[in-house]
């Protein structure tokens, strides 16, 4: 009897309780159930406690595969998600697997609150999600939805870029624009506004992009396609993101332009990738840990208390400044 029920898989707990309930069963009977479950190494299943009593204490985080700046961001969620005792359950968007199938996988795992790193989704869709439980967006903002929301201040961050290459002395400083992108929008607002508060304001030049390496690279290939032409290369770019950023030192190496010398780079969030290139990339700082601990505990705290109002933190960038910036060669 002892073997039947360890290898069904009781727990200690349950084990006690059955023989507890059984008039037949000596004490004898019920050690002999436990040593035989503890050298089977069976344990208590807490999920499944937690789920009796209508819990799961679990978070969900929904990301996208090739965002080297999520991973950064789901780090720091482990984190924070560990000192308010939740556990985190992770759903990819990929080719073939929009936003709303990573989002139903997590809620059909019992996630209690669903964290979105760069959602793509529209703010009404984003509100019905909120509707129907406690979601996080970060680094996207969505005004008037019923959702909480942790961004860093774009405008701030792209100023302070701006300000650095103009102080260089750049003048003919294009932006690789994020399409779509979570930020994009601001990051190409402040831009605009910068170039003209500079006086420069017939210089502005924005280049489609997105945030990945190819549209970086396809930028650099534009660019230096225009300076065979006849054309002169910019002076500066900023680029939309890291990744961006990366694929367009990969076409200026390949053409041979020069990295600081004949055209600055600057990207976007600080991500890994910026410290592992050959070359330091000068970029601004999206504080993954605050962004991080802000979003968990947004969840935790809508968790405990489903009627308050939508939350919003602004997280301050920084500028770091490293190799692939510097003053525009003299012409």
């Amino acid at each position: 009897m002892a073997d039947v029920a360890a290898k069904a898989g009781v727990s200690r707990a349950l084990v006690s309780i059955v023989f507890r309930n059984q008039p037949g069963a000596g004490q004898e009977t019920r050690e002999r159930v436990l040593r035989v479950a503890d050298e089977l190494g069976y344990r208590p299943d807490s999920a499944a406690r937690l789920l009796a009593r209508g819990r799961s204490r679990a978070l969900g985080v929904m990301f996208t595969v090739h965002q080297t700046f999520h991973a950064d961001l789901i780090d720091g969620i482990y984190a924070e998600a560990e000192c308010h005792g939740y556990d985190v359950l992770l759903s990819a968007t990929g080719q073939g697997r929009g936003e709303p199938k990573a989002v139903e996988a997590l809620l059909s795992h019992r996630c209690e609150a669903v964290i979105l790193l760069g959602p793509d989704s529209s703010a009404a869709d984003l509100d019905a999600l909120g509707r129907r439980t406690v979601a996080v967006s970060v680094s996207r903002r969505t005004p008037g939805s019923l959702i909480d929301v942790v961004h860093s201040a774009e405008g701030k961050g792209v100023r302070q870029a701006m300000d650095h290459l103009v102080e260089k002395g750049h003048r003919r400083i294009v932006h690789i624009d994020g399409g779509r992108g979570p930020g994009s929008v601001e990051r190409r607002r402040a831009y605009r506004a910068a170039m003209r508060r500079h006086g420069l304001a017939s210089d502005i030049r924005v280049i489609p992009g997105c945030h990945t390496e190819e549209s970086g690279i396809d930028a650099g290939r534009l660019l230096v396609a225009e300076r065979d032409a006849g054309q002169p290369l910019p002076t500066a770019v900023l680029a939309a993101n890291d990744r961006c950023a990366m694929g367009l030192l990969m076409a200026f190496g390949r053409a041979g332009v020069e990295v600081p010398g004949e055209v600055s780079v600057v990207g976007y969030d600080d991500s890994h990738l910026s410290h592992l290139m050959p070359v330091g990339l000068t970029t601004v700082r999206q504080d993954a840990v605050q962004m991080a601990e802000h979003a968990v505990r947004f969840a935790v705290r809508r968790l405990d208390n489903k009627t308050l109002e939508p939350q919003e933190a602004v997280i301050d960038p920084k500028l770091v400044i490293r190799d692939t910036s510097g003053p525009p060669r003299e012409e």
